[in-house]
């Protein structure tokens, strides 16, 4: 399926995934990275064929919220042709380490 919108993520976003990533490895099974992975690309692709699909951020204006799973959100802001993820928050963290 082609996308409509390009997916960018920005460099601070890419170092929460890994974190994200580092962190599930070590206390998820296989099958569960594997269902977060998919869950993950799932809602990448919601995103980039309907940008508009998740409610702006509470915290940001124009900034948007996906939620992954209950314990992963991810932040993203539309552009012309677009769509720029801003961060894969991990709600196991302390709230006021959220950069959006």
């Amino acid at each position: 399926m082609k996308s409509g919108y390009k997916i960018l993520w920005t460099d601070h976003a890419i170092s929460e995934l890994k974190e994200t990533i580092e962190f599930l490895e070590k206390i998820w099974t296989e099958k569960e990275l594997r269902k977060f992975a998919a869950k993950l690309n799932h809602t990448i692709d919601l995103i980039s064929k309907m940008p508009e699909i998740f409610p702006e951020s509470i915290e940001k204006k124009n900034i948007r919220k996906a939620v992954v799973e209950k314990h992963n959100n991810l932040y993203y802001r539309v552009n012309k042709n677009s769509v720029e993820i801003i961060s894969l928050f991990s709600n196991r963290k302390n709230p006021k380490k959220k950069k959006i």
